[in-house]
Parts: structure tokens; C-alpha cells; sequence
């Protein structure tokens, strides 16, 4: 289906744009993805940091018959523009939101895109007048749904993968 306003398509699912502040994720009969589950991540996610782009609401578009998680828009900002030291410091409060979302019991589980899905490797992850953001909760897993040992292992590949993202925010 053709999508007004469309501005991306993930794996799953489609956003469009609703207007300056406001995108859709629209979730269809056939995604793979639970709406309700997605929310209250990002309500976790967002009471943590402001790092996940914020949760507004839930809605139904009878014309698209799409499910809709509302959420603002994040406006990018091209990185490359900025100086090295600039970056640097972009990155350290990236790193620390992070952290903290970690030691808050959230994991994002989706910084790197899987090499066999289309789109640039780390466009999860954008430069905003705010800093880095993540325009949304990824693949996340709650350490209190998961479990302890599960939960490590997830943070562990996320370490791994900001290392990744190091290279690539400085080298490019």
C-alpha cells in the first residue's frame, strides 16, 4: 500500500508524518510487531531519559486501517558538518543516556541494522539540536520481562555495537 507522507519503512512496519512535531508508526494486520508492547517500552524507555523518542499516544486510522503509535518527530541534523571534539561530546551523552537506560532495565537491541535489511547501518540513531536520539525502542527487551542473564547478554552486544558506532560517527 501507498502510504501519504510516508518518511521511512523498517522491517515491520511504516512511519508517516502527521505534521512538524508528530509521526505515525502504523501497525497493520500482517506486522509482526504488538502495539501495545512497543508503548509501553517507549513509556519505560522515555520515563528513564529523554534518549527514545517520546511516546504521545495510540490511535486508529480507519482510512490507512492501521494501528498508529504516535511519537514526536525527531529532526536530523548532519553530523558531519561538526567537528570532531563537537562529536566527541555528542557521543560521551549519548554513551551516558545509554547507560542509563541500561541500569534502568531497558535494552534498545537494534543500534546496528542487521546487514541483510536495507538502509544505512546505524539509522537508529540520529543527531538532533539535543544531541544523539534514537528515533525509537528498537527491538527492546525489559530486564524484568527477559531476566537477569538474558538482559546482560543484550547489553553486552549493545556495548559492542556502540563501539561500532564510534568508529563510524568519527570516520565518516
Amino acid at each position: 500500500m501507498k502510504y501519504p507522507r510516508k518518511l521511512s519503512a523498517g522491517a515491520n512496519n511504516t512511519v508517516i508524518v502527521l505534521s512538524d512535531t508528530e509521526v505515525a508508526k502504523l501497525f497493520t494486520a500482517d506486522t509482526r510487531s504488538d502495539i501495545g508492547s512497543e508503548a509501553e517500552k517507549m513509556k519505560f524507555a522515555n520515563g528513564a531519559n529523554g534518549l527514545v523518542a517520546q511516546f504521545l499516544r495510540l490511535e486508529y486510522n480507519e482510512e490507512l486501517a492501521a494501528e498508529m503509535l504516535i511519537m514526536e518527530q525527531i529532526h536530523p541534523l548532519d553530523y558531519r558538518a561538526y567537528e570532531v571534539e563537537i562529536r566527541e561530546r555528542w557521543l560521551d551523552g549519548f554513551e551516558e543516556e545509554l547507560r542509563a537506560l541500561h541500569q534502568a532495565g531497558f535494552v534498545h537491541r537494534n543500534l546496528k541494522r542487521p546487514s541483510d535489511i536495507g538502509g544505512l547501518t546505524f539509522d537508529n540513531i540520529l543527531l538532533t539540536a539535543h544531541g544523539l536520539r534514537l528515533i525509537d525502542v528498537g527491538i527492546p527487551a525489559l530486564r524484568s520481562q527477559v531476566g537477569q542473564k538474558i538482559f546482560e547478554k543484550c547489553v553486552d552486544i549493545e556495548t559492542k555495537e556502540i563501539q561500532l558506532f564510534r568508529a563510524y560517527f568519527f570516520n565518516r
